[in-house]
């Protein structure tokens, strides 16, 4: 049968049909120019013969044709080493020839895995070790079986280079603080580095991020020699501010002779109260002098 093409002026799909009936069933197989395109003479005979064998040991081969792919799953199908159709099969039944076609099932689940500790020298020169956790999925089954040997391991190996080449350009400050920057980076760099592997790269985290000793113990004590510079600064407004205050009490205690008093009787009830077992009364100057003139 030949069929006009969907877009293209003058396309045509051609489809062989061929049936047969062997213990009262009747079969019927068809082959597309999708399915079977430059497989040639040879090809096509080599499809006739495997059709033949099926027929001829019909019902047992039905148990080598009929194929289940889980609903997280998909199979690209290979028909004399050329992928038969643009777009994976499943999920669920589908059909394959014994002799001629074979398949790659395909996981579509979210992966993760982890990246190993990576030793990267940052922008202001200063080497640390990081770690991070890779998050991705197959996007397109046809793409990742075709286009790369092994996109797993590929993914995982792309992703260390990814990381060392970010964090390169990266200053130790930065990677300490903008931890989520780095990752959306890292994210959209792995993901079109991968797309054309049929991969999607959902997410990319960083783990840890490990400091030689000789710079933790340098931070540290940069962080302690700051915190007692500010305590010092504190404790210099806390005596300037105390200062001030007593200069104004001075101030207001030298216009008011009874002012003074109260200062003495604070100060003799401050020392009672420290277990002494001797207080002095100090006499004041203006009674003696009032004594004086009376006599």
């Amino acid at each position: 049968e030949t069929e006009g093409g969907g877009g293209d002026s003058g396309s045509t799909r051609r489809t062989v049909l061929f049936s047969f009936t062997r213990h009262g069933v009747r079969l019927l197989f068809s082959l597309s120019d999708d399915s079977s395109a430059g497989l040639g003479c040879c090809g096509w005979l080599l499809v006739l013969f495997s059709l033949l064998i099926t027929l001829l040991t019909f019902p047992v081969s039905i148990f080598m044709c009929i194929k289940i792919v889980q609903e997280y799953e998909r199979a690209v199908i290979f028909r004399l080493g050329r992928i038969i159709d643009k777009k994976a099969k499943g999920p669920g039944i589908f059909f394959v020839l014994p002799c001629t076609d074979s398949f790659v099932k395909v996981d579509l689940r979210t992966v993760s895995f982890n990246i190993p500790p990576q030793e990267i020298l940052t922008k202001d020169s200063v080497t640390v070790s990081v770690d991070g956790v890779v998050y991705f999925r197959v996007e397109c089954p046809v793409s990742s079986v075709a286009n790369v040997s092994n996109a797993d391991s590929s993914t995982r190996l792309l992703a260390q280079t990814t990381l060392r080449n970010v964090l390169g350009t990266k200053n130790l400050a930065e990677l300490l603080s903008d931890r989520e920057g780095i990752s959306h980076s890292m994210q959209a760099t792995l993901d079109d580095a991968t797309n054309h592997w049929g991969i999607k790269v959902e997410r990319v985290e960083i783990k840890d991020v490990k400091l030689p000793q000789q710079l933790q113990r340098a931070m540290a004590a940069e962080a302690e020699a700051s915190r007692e510079a500010r305590a010092k600064v504190i404790a210099a407004e806390g005596e300037m501010n105390a200062s001030r205050a007593l200069k104004e009490a001075s101030l207001i205690i030298s216009e008011s002779p009874a002012a003074l008093q109260l200062r003495y009787l604070q100060t003799l009830s401050h020392i009672a109260a420290e277990n002494n077992s001797t207080v002095i009364f100090p006499l004041p100057i203006e009674l003696l002098q009032q004594f004086l003139q009376r006599k």
